[in-house]
């Protein structure tokens, strides 16, 4: 069945996440992802951008986000860190992208239970390329590659980099999967000046500062923001999982009271 045939049988109203940019900050979406599970929030589709499209694929490929919790909480950095010989970015990314392949079991995007769309960056042309077909890992992995850290993703052709650079919290790619109801989770840094430690930290925050003005306009089609208190870790820093869950969590029920009356609306709209 096509992303389209599944997007068809949802009926009338759609609710739609689009799951931000941000690294380590970025796990705080798996706590938001359990919380509207409990709300018993039906999700009908999801786009993301960087680590946002990892956690959309692991949600859609049916993963137990526990689980993939535990995993993340006992990977070490170098496990997935593989530093190259300085080129088109400090880290080759291949291990990166074996472990995405791994645990999406090497599907295809139009494979998945429901409709993602995965957002990435073409470096060259300076557009903005999704993802709704092909194999999953290689998608993940293109979004995923932030500038300087990352070594671009080369794919039919394209050099594409981090989503989060063109489209840190992609609510327009939400809306073309037929969302009618778009909760928006933007795990970015906090406002308040960032400390930088180190070269990652410097990169990290030069595409911040580049993302914000544009977001800010972008996050008015959004009818939730969510924006959890995760600003503070740093966007290679995976070593905070619960606190980023947690985080998560805490964020979706504070908007609970929001997103219920669009879920209750629907119920009475469909039982007329």
């Amino acid at each position: 069945m096509s992303n389209e045939q599944r997007g068809e049988s949802l009926g009338k109203a759609k609710i739609g996440l689009a799951l931000g940019s941000g690294g380590g900050r970025g796990l705080a979406h798996i706590g938001v992802l359990n919380a509207l599970k409990e709300m018993a929030v039906p999700i009908h589709c999801i786009a993301g951008s960087s680590v946002g499209s990892m956690i959309a694929a692991f949600y859609a490929n049916n993963m137990d986000l526990h689980m993939v919790a535990r995993f993340l909480a006992t990977l070490k950095k170098k496990h997935w860190l593989d530093l190259s010989v300085p080129g088109l970015g400090m880290i080759s990314g291949e291990k990166f992208k074996e472990i995405a392949k791994l645990l999406t079991h090497n599907k295809n995007i139009e494979d998945l239970c429901i409709p993602i769309a995965i957002v990435a960056t073409d470096l060259e042309k300076g557009e903005r390329v999704v993802f709704q077909t092909g194999p999953i890992y290689r998608a993940v992995r293109a979004s995923c590659s932030i500038p300087g850290i990352f070594a671009p993703e080369c794919y039919e052709g394209r050099l594409l980099v981090d989503g989060g650079v063109i489209d840190r919290v992609p609510i327009n790619a939400a809306k073309d999967l037929g969302a009618d109801f778009i909760i928006a989770v933007d795990v970015g840094p906090d406002k308040n000046a960032t400390k930088i430690d180190n070269m990652f930290d410097v990169i990290a925050q030069t595409i911040d500062i580049m993302e914000k003005e544009i977001l800010s306009i972008r996050l008015l089609d959004a009818d939730v923001i969510l924006r959890p208190q995760v600003g503070h870790i740093g966007i290679i820093d995976f070593d905070h999982v619960e606190e980023c869950i947690q985080a998560g969590y805490e964020e979706a029920y504070k908007h609970q009271e929001q997103i219920m009356q669009f879920v209750q609306m629907e119920i009475e709209g469909e039982n007329l």
